[in-house]
């Protein structure tokens, strides 16, 4: 068998320079953003957005079929950085989540986060045609388990929760039955229903003490007012202060939320709420907008692609970008309960921005190499 060569001719009418428009507009907002946020770490956001740039062109002209002939080879790479945390990793906040490079911290829940899509894209692929099977719904189910149960321990719920459902979307569009998702469905719903019911009482087993008081300041924001609940209420806050238009970046305001140091770190969970003081409703607007616009640019490029491997890598990478999007900001303005995920291309974050970059360059080389070149 003849294997793929690791580059192809391709042509440059092909490449889809409006997802690079739009993820570098994402990019500069972000800078911007950040830097007003916390002046002090705006400047790695610069490095970590070249770096991001220069891998996501360089991964972009290497054939991802050719990648995922060593898919294997990114499972355990996946699995042993995430391991290698749980070892070497810093603590920071009761949770051990970062590895010290002395320069930065890497994060690698969120690399393995795109190491997951390629391993499913092949994985999926070469049993598109008994997907619906017991055992290889249990290989899948295996498979995915160990890289979740690690993320986990570390601890990060939020995490694992966005993971799991970048996972199942990669099965849903591997063809899953519709039968198996009603199925699970039925099984699920009651399930949550009983978990979330158990997780609010005292002394339950499911849930560190954070986690449960979070659920319970979102459930009831007024008794944790001045606890739990008190980041997400002083988010709410700034957002409906920056009105249509906002405040501007790097104002000076006394009546600012974010200059009384209301929201701590600014820059990386609560990114949004410093988007809506300082740039407005029409600031949230653009940003979602643009988000919006990535996720369906991925879409439309996996619905052209020449196999289901390409097709599967732009829907995780896609779902990837609007969960995490969905969930920061439904945090933000309190729709969800706090949890601790980046707004991709947005936050600071160098582990997760270089990530969605090289998630981005694996779409784009997908869409060099469309139906057409079959």
């Amino acid at each position: 068998m003849r294997l793929p060569r690791l580059t192809k001719p391709y042509k440059l009418r092909d490449y889809k320079f409006s997802l690079v428009l739009l993820v570098f507009a994402l990019s500069v907002i972000g800078i911007m953003v950040v830097g007003s946020a916390k002046a002090s770490v705006q400047n790695k956001q610069i490095f970590g957005v070249c770096v991001g740039f220069a891998l996501m062109i360089i991964v972009s002209l290497i054939d991802y079929i050719w990648i995922l002939n060593f898919y294997w080879i990114i499972y355990a790479v996946a699995i042993l950085s995430l391991l290698s945390v749980l070892v070497f990793g810093h603590t920071a906040n009761g949770a051990k989540r970062w590895i010290d490079l002395g320069f930065t911290t890497f994060q690698p829940s969120e690399l393995a986060k795109i190491l997951l899509i390629l391993f499913f894209a092949r994985f999926l692929m070469d049993h598109k045609d008994d997907i619906n099977d017991a055992v290889t719904l249990i290989k899948y189910a295996v498979l995915a388990g160990i890289p979740l149960a690690l993320i986990l321990v570390e601890p990060n719920l939020s995490t694992t929760i966005c993971t799991a459902l970048v996972i199942c979307l990669l099965i849903y569009v591997g063809g899953l039955s519709y039968k198996f998702i009603g199925t699970v469905l039925l099984i699920l719903v009651p399930v949550a229903i009983i978990f979330l019911s158990i997780a609010v009482q005292p002394n339950q087993p499911f849930l560190k003490d954070y986690q449960q008081k979070r659920i319970l300041a979102f459930l009831e924001p007024e008794k944790y007012a001045s606890d739990e609940a008190y980041q997400q209420n002083n988010s709410e806050m700034a957002i409906g202060s920056g009105q249509l238009t906002g405040k501007g970046l790097n104002n000076n305001t006394t009546t600012s939320v974010k200059n009384g140091n209301y929201i701590s770190e600014p820059q990386t969970d609560f990114i949004f709420a410093i988007i809506g003081e300082e740039l407005g409703f029409v600031g949230c607007c653009i940003i979602i907008a643009l988000l919006l616009l990535v996720v369906i640019q991925c879409i439309l490029i996996g619905m052209r692609s020449r196999d289901l491997a390409g097709k599967i890598i732009c829907s995780g990478v896609g779902g990837l970008i609007g969960f995490q999007s969905f969930i920061n900001i439904s945090v933000a303005t309190n729709m969800l309960p706090n949890t601790g995920v980046p707004l991709p291309f947005i936050s600071y974050g160098l582990t997760s921005l270089v990530s969605l970059y090289i998630g981005i360059g694996f779409v784009l080389n997908v869409g060099l190499q469309q139906k057409k070149y079959q």
